[in-house]
């Protein structure tokens, strides 16, 4: 089989980290020591295999790699041995430690160093040893973790020898798991059997089950209970870490909501509009994002990595804009006729709609991840995202940020004052008009921001906010209208249920049980969770 030069330069440079000390080693040391890898039979080969593992260093993996495909020739004229690659009458030869081409060689001056399937082995064991003792912790943990899927016995001393060493402490949890799943398939005495089973248990993930599960009908004597009661605890360990990664992504599913909704509060608590266009002011921040990113792409690629923080304040006034607009233009004339608005808001949102179709086309934008919203964490069994986790945190501060405002400055005093009684407000000297105006636009501009923050998980398209309108007038009403405690306590519990009943019931029949269940809640209290006093309730 012909030797791929580039796949090991690409391996070497996996596992030669720049400064190891490795690295710093003098290459032509090695030299004498591959060399004698063509001075006699298979016995004196595997020898040498072991001397070569023994220096610990990287740097012989062509060599080796060579020498299992096939690919490693010794000059009869000197003894050199080189990787080699036929090419008709010749070979192209490649310096084993360099990598760099060492000129051809006629066919008949070549001698090959012979292996049979006893040297694959022990080749395959050198190879884990060298990876398994390289300096990188990454280049250890995938090694091990290589290790531990195919489960070789023949890997046992590598993986014994690294363990003296290693002191990062999850790569020895990896390289302990290997181990114990390797005994499993050796035979070694059933004592040790049992440790092995005993540290598969400890990992406690459903790798560990997995292996488990395929030792059991080979497992003999009091293996066969030991490994019963391993895998029934493990699958309660894996039940407690199913029920913590249902509420994370309730409360991620949550967050969403939150984002999507707490717009929503703002407008239908203080003005009573049901404003079927919010979800078209979360489209117009997820746009605003997009386009950012596109002028940073051409003009600026350096700044990417900070495009959200840039399409966030633009988001925020771009959609508070067009939401005053529409206030403006149409809202403010339909007053205390609630199905009035929802026909005209809904007229608006197929008019947006249709806009950014023109402008930017029907299908799905391309908007990117930043590095540090890219990528994932494993917390114990769970694997948390980067872009969920800040979306969740993101959420919180905007509905902090939102209610300083509120409770804090001036024109939360002047909103809530219109919330609680509108013609004593007025009478006050608050402009109400003006207070209607901007608080639709304080709304339609978190609404915006919102849609910074859904860019990140969900398809950029002209139909975005429908798959959140429903949804957040739900958690509005849940919560009680007008009420941001509510909103926030409303968005997380629906989150959650919902999770917690989709893997019985199905995404969709979910959602249907949850909305039955606010309609039954609603007859209850029909004013939320959290009832806040209004010029709705009022009249």
């Amino acid at each position: 089989m012909p030797y791929l030069k580039s796949l090991l330069v690409v391996l070497c440079l996996l596992i030669l980290p720049a400064g190891s000390a490795h690295a710093q080693e003098d290459t032509e040391s090695l030299r004498p020591l591959i060399n004698e890898l063509a001075g006699g039979g298979f016995s004196e080969t595997e020898q040498q295999l072991g001397v070569l593992a023994a220096t610990g260093n990287p740097g012989v993996v062509p060599a080796l790699e060579a020498l299992a495909d096939g690919d490693l020739y010794a000059r009869k004229s000197d003894g050199v041995v080189f990787i080699g690659e036929r090419d008709g009458r010749v070979y192209k030869l490649t310096d084993p430690l360099t990598l760099e081409p060492a000129g051809e060689e006629r066919r008949r001056d070549m001698k090959k160093i012979k292996v049979n399937n006893g040297l694959r082995r022990v080749i395959r064991t050198a190879l884990g040893t060298l990876t398994l003792m390289a300096p990188d912790p990454a280049t250890r943990l995938a090694a091990a973790d290589a290790m531990f899927k195919a489960q070789d016995p023949g890997s046992i001393e590598a993986l014994d020898l690294a363990l003296t060493q290693e002191t990062e402490p999850r790569v020895r949890r990896k390289m302990e798991a290997a181990r114990a799943a390797a005994v499993l398939k050796s035979d070694k005495p059933e004592a040790v059997k049992l440790g092995a089973i005993a540290t598969l248990e400890a990992l406690g993930n459903r790798d560990a089950l997995s292996v488990l599960s395929g030792f059991l009908p080979e497992a003999q004597g009091a293996e066969v209970p030991a490994t019963e009661t391993a895998m029934a605890r493990i699958d309660k360990t894996l039940a407690a870490w199913g029920a913590a990664e249902n509420v994370w992504y309730g409360i991620s599913l949550g967050s969403v909501l939150l984002l999507a909704a707490i717009g929503l509060a703002i407008t239908f608590g203080v003005m009573g509009v049901i404003n079927m266009a919010h979800g078209e002011m979360v489209m117009i921040g997820a746009y605003v994002t997009f386009v950012v990113q596109e002028i940073i792409r051409t003009s600026a690629p350096g700044l990417f990595n900070y495009s959200l923080f840039m399409a966030l304040p633009l988001a925020f006034l771009t959609a508070g804009l067009v939401g005053i607009a529409i206030e403006r233009g149409i809202i403010r004339f339909l007053y205390g006729r609630p199905l009035e608005t929802l026909l005209a808001t809904w007229g608006v949102s197929l008019i947006l709609q249709q806009a950014v179709r023109s402008i930017f086309g029907p299908t799905n934008q391309e908007v990117g991840n930043p590095d540090w919203m890219s990528g994932a964490f494993e917390l114990g069994q769970m694997t948390i995202t980067y872009n969920r986790m800040w979306i969740v945190v993101f959420s919180l501060l905007v509905f902090a940020g939102l209610m300083l405002v509120l409770k804090k400055t001036p024109f939360g005093l002047y909103t809530r004052a219109v919330t609680q009684n509108r013609r004593m407000a007025a009478s006050m000297g608050i402009r109400t008009p003006w207070i209607d105006a901007l608080t639709f636009g304080l709304g339609s501009g978190i609404a915006g921001i919102a849609g910074v923050a859904l860019s990140q998980i969900d398809n950029v398209s002209p139909n975005l906010g429908q798959g959140y309108i429903i949804d957040s007038f739900m958690v509005v009403v849940f919560g009680g209208v007008g009420n941001l405690w509510g909103t926030l306590v409303g968005a997380m519990t629906l989150g959650v249920v919902n999770k917690f009943l989709e893997p019985y019931a199905g995404a969709v029949l979910a959602k249907i049980l949850v909305l039955i269940f606010i309609i039954l809640f609603i007859q209850k209290r029909p004013r939320g969770l959290f009832a806040l006093k209004g010029r709705a309730v009022d009249a």
